[in-house]
């Protein structure tokens, strides 16, 4: 009877700390603004075409944006202001932001980036990168852009920010380009930052990226490029934190969410990690990357990373880390939960080879740290490969747990998981794994060991819990 009773009471505890442990242990809680309430609206409100512009899709209305900027960073003391975009196509070139605004794209409008690369400035290479990502030297800077900003919102009615790419994309095919392509956003160390409810569409590189940024919630987008269009991220959070990316539908040429923090020598030095960012309700499609990825550049650490309910199809990799000796840096602390593979080439996929440096400067012997990597309730069907764990000689990823996987693999001669220099464990897996470091079972000894189980045994096989204490 005794027995019993306390059989009974730790499972009660354990129901109790399901929710309460995951709290304590750093899930991220996205906090987003209504932006119709009351408390929200900005005290004055202007439409650009106050300042000249003409929505025809011809007119290029560079100036009136930069006028329209100049002419509200005057009410930033007062409670900033709204810059309207009323319905109509408006060409423009590279423009910047001031604090304090918000960018409001009504219902049938469309900001359209010019095709003249003349329109879009050459600017300095972020110094954690060293260089322009693609080429030596600078970079083109993105149509939307801003620097040093507080409160900055780029929101509106669905409109769209379309990047008219495919001039960019055939220049750099064919190596005519002498600056890295631009992003459609970048937001560079700035904070209060909220880009929602909108469609981006054929950007010339990277979509959105916050780079050096702190408190950016990224909602309800919907991201749009040709499957073979070249690195068209979908969202790239760069040596940033407190980030969530939530409610988004993106098929493009590359990674869905390529989560960064500089490249080899550069991003060792600037020492500045991407951490606490929360990746919750993505949809998507990407023939040529992954649907999340961590790297390649992650010289400055990245850490305290929350992935759920990510859906995939007809996708090459699922989820991918990819690093290389020379990034230094570090990955760990990561999980990724309810995730949903349909006709995927690789579920799972870490690269310690990535190569790709800015210069031949790197330390060959910074290795970087991979560990307390954690997979939880997969689901998959039509998967081509359900593991590639690829790490590096000298320097064995660590801590890689696998629980509630369970992946419908296409009959092939080969072996489901693959693995090299890794080191984890895992339970309740299908297909079994085959790779004798990753074969430990993870209940009851080495919960500690995997992020996110630490003190909970596990909460979405509550079945399986009950059935090993009852076997206690």
């Amino acid at each position: 009877m005794k027995r019993s009773f306390l059989l009974l009471y730790v499972l009660l505890v354990l129901e109790l700390l399901d929710g309460a442990l995951w709290a304590v242990e750093g899930s991220l809680h996205c906090e987003y603004l209504d932006l119709n309430s009351g408390s929200f609206v900005r005290p004055h409100s202007v439409s650009i075409t106050e300042f000249g512009a003409v929505g025809d899709g011809v007119a290029l209305n560079t100036k009136a944006f930069q006028n329209a900027m100049f002419y509200l960073n005057s009410f930033s003391d007062k409670g900033g202001a709204k810059l309207f975009v009323p319905s109509g196509r408006w060409l423009t070139g590279s423009f910047d932001l001031i604090s304090h605004l918000t960018l409001w794209l009504d219902k049938g409008a469309t900001i359209l980036g010019s095709m003249d690369p003349g329109d879009w400035p050459v600017v300095d290479p972020l110094p954690s990168y060293g260089r322009g990502r693609e080429l030596p030297g600078g970079r083109h800077r993105s149509l939307i852009y801003g620097q040093n900003l507080t409160d900055v919102v780029i929101t509106g009615e669905n409109g769209t920010i379309d990047g008219q790419g495919s001039v960019w994309w055939d220049w750099f095919r064919n190596g005519e380009l002498n600056y890295t392509r631009p992003h459609l956003v970048e937001l560079v160390n700035s904070t209060g930052v909220v880009v929602s409810n909108l469609t981006f569409l054929n950007s010339p590189f990277w979509n959105i990226h916050p780079v050096y940024c702190s408190d950016v919630v990224v909602k309800n987008l919907t991201i749009l490029a040709p499957l073979e269009s070249p690195n068209t991220d979908g969202v790239d959070p760069d040596s940033s934190n407190d980030v969530c990316i939530e409610d988004c539908y993106i098929v493009t040429g590359d990674d869905l969410v390529s989560i960064k923090s500089g490249w080899d020598e550069y991003g060792i030095s600037y020492a500045r990690p991407s951490t606490r960012i929360k990746i919750s309700r993505l949809t998507g499609q990407t023939t040529s990357s992954s649907g999340i990825a961590i790297g390649s550049e992650m010289s400055g650490g990245v850490s305290e990373i929350h992935v759920e309910d990510v859906h995939l199809y007809n996708s090459k990799t699922g989820i991918r880390i990819k690093t290389s000796p020379g990034r230094g840096g570090y990955v760990r602390n990561v999980y990724v939960s309810n995730v949903k593979l349909e006709n995927v080439s690789i579920a799972i996929r870490f690269t310690g080879q990535y190569g790709e440096h800015p210069d031949g400067k790197y330390d060959p012997k910074a290795f970087p740290l991979i560990e307390k990597i954690t997979f939880e309730n997969f689901t998959g069907d039509s998967i081509g490969v359900a593991g590639l764990f690829q790490g590096i000689e000298g320097d064995e990823f660590k801590n890689i747990c696998l629980v509630n996987v369970s992946l419908q693999v296409k009959s092939s001669r080969k072996s489901p998981w693959k693995c090299s220099y890794v080191r984890g464990y895992s339970q309740w897996v299908s297909p079994d794994i085959t790779c004798d470091p990753l074969q430990e079972t993870i209940f009851p000894d080495h919960s500690s060991d995997c992020y996110g189980l630490k003190n909970v045994l596990q909460r979405s096989g509550s079945q399986s819990r009950r059935s090993w204490l009852l076997s206690w």
